[in-house]
């Protein structure tokens, strides 16, 4: 069906949500809440994924067998093999969302977290452990893309942000609880902790429900009406949310082909999920954390350890505020004040390194050493970077964290869902990657202050390109949101 001919049919669909919402009073949350509980294990098992590798790492360096012990090129190889399998899970995760389903393929995607974290925890040589990261990494790369869909198929509009934003939440959870996990257990021991949650994962998604859009866009009227009426409640007219939702997927093709790159349903949403995902590693969170241990030694924290979990509950706590107030402040507000916080903060970074690097200048020490000691720079105030830290990772836990991934699975229609989240995932994956592998260079070739300059100035661009392209979602239906994007009437509020 051509775009053109799809378009009444998109505004249709739409109007008829926007009519159909007072029904949303009697839904009954319980089953909806269970089913994201057992989805979000996902991004839980990402985030030991993700917090593995800083406990780990010192242990694997000190390690007493020869066969294990890494130096520091391989434990910069074992820290980002993650960022590579995931990027590969994006295309996968893209081709088996669509392919077998939401609820199978995570499901699936359980069998690379276990058996990666088996590999690692058998490992006799250190290629063992590099195949047990990629694995891992793969099944995150796959997590990060599904996750947010199921949820935002299942969900309705007024709890959507609240459960889309509970994605990022078990993320920074599982850093969290690796993080602690590695003050009390060691390695290998860490390793089969964190293979707890992706096996209890699959066990509930076995009694789960598919997502109704997706089983509708197979022609599955009848499973797709049980669906919602599991989900809803039985005191749901469900049949009008499933004739709404039938509506829009019968003006779609069931199918991807490249032509649809042409209409706007599809690039305009599409252009702004990259976008959102550059601007998120662009923003250089990453860079941040590579300085959060010399910062807190500097703040005279005894083990570094101690400051990776304050680290950790900061990113927890602000994520939870924000999942808390996202269907009531909206995506692009808290996505605007994340910007701006963390634009505000890396200037100050930049100021710290310019008084630092002052400081080394003025100083006796040799330059080759100043480079790689934040220490020596004793007139420069501690307390900056320390506050300028915990700011920093608060800014992004309730905007550039979580937004971009829920925004990602409501703006794309059903048909390209799995393709163009897929294209969105790799995106950030890859550019995660070429920021924490060029992050030296930076160093080098425009100094400390310049790089934390340079990331100031893409938050304030991610600002811009906020306030001009992206839209309030806030409590619209997928259809309505689809509408928006086709240049219908019906158009979202900004």
């Amino acid at each position: 069906m051509a775009a053109e001919e799809r378009a009444p049919l998109l505004e249709a669909a739409a109007r008829r949500s926007g009519r159909e919402q007072p029904h949303l009073g009697k839904i009954r949350n319980g089953n909806l809440y269970l089913a994201t509980f057992a989805a979000v294990l996902g991004p839980l098992s990402f985030g030991f994924v993700l917090g593995y590798s800083s406990p780990a790492i010192p242990e694997l360096e000190s390690n007493v067998n020869p066969n294990l012990k890494l130096d520091s090129t391989q434990a910069s190889w074992f820290g980002s093999l993650v960022t590579i399998g995931a990027a590969v899970g994006g295309i996968v995760g893209g081709w088996l969302v669509d392919k077998f389903g939401r609820k199978r393929s995570l499901m699936m995607c359980g069998l690379p977290y276990i058996t990666g974290f088996t590999v690692i925890v058998g490992a006799q040589k250190i290629w063992m452990l590099y195949t047990g990261r990629i694995m891992t990494g793969l099944a995150s790369g796959i997590t990060s893309l599904i996750v947010p869909v199921y949820i935002s198929e299942t969900a309705h509009p007024k709890v959507r942000g609240l459960l889309g934003s509970c994605v990022q939440l078990m993320v920074v959870t599982g850093i969290m609880g690796a993080y602690v996990g590695g003050m009390i257990l060691p390695w290998y021991w860490l390793a089969v902790f964190s293979s707890v949650p992706p096996t209890i994962m699959v066990i509930l998604m076995c009694f789960m429900p598919e997502t109704p859009r997706y089983l509708l866009s197979k022609n599955k009227r009848s499973e797709a009406l049980a669906v919602l009426v599991w989900l809803r409640g039985p005191e749901v007219d469900c049949e009008q949310e499933c004739r709404q939702i039938e509506e829009s997927c019968s003006a779609q093709n069931t199918k991807f082909v490249l032509s649809d790159l042409k209409d706007s349903t599809v690039y305009k949403p599409l252009l702004i999920g990259i976008f959102l995902m550059l601007f998120q590693q662009l923003s250089g969170i990453n860079a941040v954390m590579f300085y959060a241990e010399t910062i807190f030694e500097r703040a005279n924290f005894k083990h570094s350890s101690e400051g990776s979990v304050i680290v950790g509950v900061v990113q927890v706590v602000f994520t939870a505020i924000a999942a808390l107030i996202m269907d009531k402040a909206g995506r692009k507000i808290l996505l605007a004040i994340s910007a701006v916080i963390m634009a505000i903060s890396t200037l100050v970074f930049g100021v710290y390194f310019k008084i630092w690097q002052e400081n080394v200048n003025n100083s006796s020490l040799h330059k080759a050493y100043a480079q790689n000691s934040v220490s020596v720079a004793t007139d420069a105030p501690t307390w900056l970077p320390l506050i300028c830290l915990v700011i920093f990772i608060a800014g992004f836990a309730i905007g550039c964290g979580p937004i971009p991934w829920l925004v990602m699975s409501e703006i794309f229609p059903v048909r390209v869902r799995g393709i163009a989240s897929g294209a969105c995932v790799l995106t950030n994956w890859i550019t995660a990657f070429l920021v924490t592998k060029e992050f030296n260079d930076l160093l080098e070739n425009i100094t400390q202050y310049g790089t934390f300059w340079l990331f100031s100035g893409f938050s304030f661009m991610n600002l811009l390109f906020t306030i001009l392209f992206v839209p309030e979602t806030k409590g619209k239906t997928l259809e309505q949101i689809e509408a928006h994007f086709k240049g219908s009437t019906y158009r979202l509020a900004n």
